[in-house]
């Protein structure tokens, strides 16, 4: 049996998938929608074009599922980038180390501003966004800011470069519950023409990623591919769904999330390889919500305030709001000029939480980590740990 799914990824052909992809009928998207429990074929169906005249069946049942799944609650998260250093080149990203823009790392003071600051604004779900420079944003500023950071909010995940197995057991041990790992693109030779120096080259180290995170026992794990990067958004998806289903059935202790980040204008950016629709958008959350009724399913202001607010109703269960996508930003106007793309959805937090109060449903920015025996944050009474 193979160790990861990085050896298993090969077993699949690209292009015959995408052959199988194209070839469902209406059939096939009927037996689907109508199956108790979806194979990976009806999934196959489900984000297939033959799929796009069910759309409002579709939305349906995944609505139905997402209110049977997670009742009326949508969590709320906000990223805090902790820095825009880099140390590869990739061709769809602003942070990418050949575009000349001024660049920052947060300090300790800067971080205990910003973190009061997003606490003000309501946030208990923190994610950090990290750049990918090892060296000088790597575990050892990680070990000097994450217990400080932890205190202040329920739950700390990290959107970070791949590290090793041990490092991750103890960012966990500092307090991280989560972590994001975007594949970008499960199509070896479009990864290898868009990045183009950089750790972040080495398509099967980052592959093998969630295996290790699983391995390390992180409580969630984040997925996603990159939409437009490949000239299939569709069997990339589905390589997607083909890696989430092997991850549950190895590391069945983790929660999982999923996210669907298209490409958003940056600076030096790149135009889509495969545009997707809305529509398609729609499509693809849907079919992934009846593939995966218990996985989080999240999505984030690179989409449109309209999109948002018609979409979380549907099947969405996670959603980030007043997004800054530079260092900090939160405590201090930043300029736009260090952000890693262009945010869609420039909405407060508050107005965002209006949104979805009038949907019917209830915003909410704290786990009940007590009565789950998860440990919450300290309380600003007790000093720092001196170990």
């Amino acid at each position: 049996m193979a160790s990861d799914f990085s050896e298993r990824l090969p077993s699949w052909d690209w292009d015959d998938l995408t052959l199988r992809i194209n070839s469902k009928t209406a059939r096939d998207v009927e037996q689907a929608l109508n199956s108790a429990k979806l194979t990976r074929e009806d999934f196959m169906a489900l984000i297939s074009p033959a799929a796009a005249p069910y759309l409002e069946p579709l939305a349906q049942r995944a609505q139905q599922l997402t209110r049977q799944r997670f009742g009326n609650v949508v969590s709320f998260y906000v990223p805090l980038y902790l820095s825009n250093l880099c140390a590869n080149d990739c061709t769809y990203c602003g942070f990418s180390m050949s575009n000349h823009l001024k660049r920052k790392t947060l300090d300790a003071a800067e971080i205990e501003r910003e973190c009061t600051a997003i606490k003000a604004l309501g946030f208990e779900h923190l994610l950090l966004v990290t750049g990918e420079h090892q060296r000088k944003v790597g575990m050892d500023y990680f070990r000097q800011h994450i217990p400080a950071i932890r205190r202040h909010f329920s739950s700390l995940m990290m959107e970070v470069q791949p590290l090793a197995q041990q490092d991750y057991a103890e960012l966990k041990a500092l307090g991280l519950d989560g972590v994001l790992v975007y594949q970008e693109t499960y199509h070896p030779a479009t990864y290898q023409q868009h990045h183009l120096r950089g750790q972040k080259q080495d398509f099967h180290w980052r592959l093998s990623t969630p295996d290790r995170l699983g391995r390390a026992g992180i409580d969630k794990i984040g997925l996603g591919a990159l939409i437009g990067l490949s000239s299939s958004w569709r069997t990339d998806c589905y390589l997607l769904a083909e890696h989430l289903f092997y991850l549950q059935q190895t590391y069945w202790q983790s929660r999982y999330s999923i996210s669907f980040p298209r490409l958003r204008p940056c600076a030096g950016g790149i135009e889509p390889a495969s545009i997707m629709s809305e529509p398609q958008l729609v499509q693809l959350i849907c079919a992934f919500r009846l593939f995966a009724p218990d996985v989080e399913l999240s999505l984030s202001t690179r989409e449109s305030a309209f999109f948002r607010d018609h979409m979380i109703p549907v099947a969405i269960n996670s959603v980030s709001a007043g997004s800054k996508t530079q260092p900090g930003g939160y405590a201090d106007d930043v300029p736009p000029e260090l952000e890693q793309f262009e945010p869609h959805d420039n909405r407060t937090p508050q107005q965002v939480a209006q949104a979805i109060g009038a949907a019917g449903l209830q915003p909410v920015w704290k786990d009940w980590d007590d009565y789950l025996g998860r440990a919450t944050q300290l309380p600003a009474t007790v000093a720092p740990s001196s170990q």
